[in-house]
């Protein structure tokens, strides 16, 4: 096995545990609306997911941890993603904050910074906003 096989391994692992962060969270309400579950879709698409491995994230019980990237770029995109699968209703609930906050914190943020990007994402968030312009925003 080469070099370039072994990392993307690790690639789609780490995708594939963002992508059940992601419905996860998506379930968190009890129930994956139409809008979100679209939104699902979609990262499944743009995250390489198989059929088989998104009927698997999609079952009640998710075994798959939150595999933390090593650069900041990344954590917060993967928390942008967040932010557009918890918006998708335009609506935040005390269950989806929660799971963004324990999410935020298991990508490597402290609990202080991570309750000061939710406040923050929360307040500027409109489901819409481009990555660039997220970014630049906080």
């Amino acid at each position: 096995m080469s070099f370039k096989d072994l990392y993307s391994n690790s690639e789609h692992r780490t995708n594939l545990a963002h992508f059940a962060a992601i419905a996860t969270l998506a379930a968190a309400d009890g129930v994956i609306n139409a809008s979100e579950l679209d939104v699902i879709d979609r990262f499944a698409k743009k995250l390489g997911i198989s059929q088989e491995e998104y009927n698997e994230v999609m079952k009640k019980e998710n075994k798959y941890p939150i595999d933390p990237p090593s650069d900041a770029q990344t954590r917060l995109e993967r928390l942008y993603d967040l932010f557009r699968i918890v918006f998708a209703d335009h609506n935040m609930d005390a269950e989806e904050e929660a799971m963004v906050l324990k999410y935020a914190i298991g990508l490597g943020y402290t609990t202080e910074d991570a309750k000061k990007l939710i406040t923050r994402s929360t307040a500027i968030f409109g489901g819409r906003l481009s990555f660039d312009e997220y970014q630049s925003l906080l």
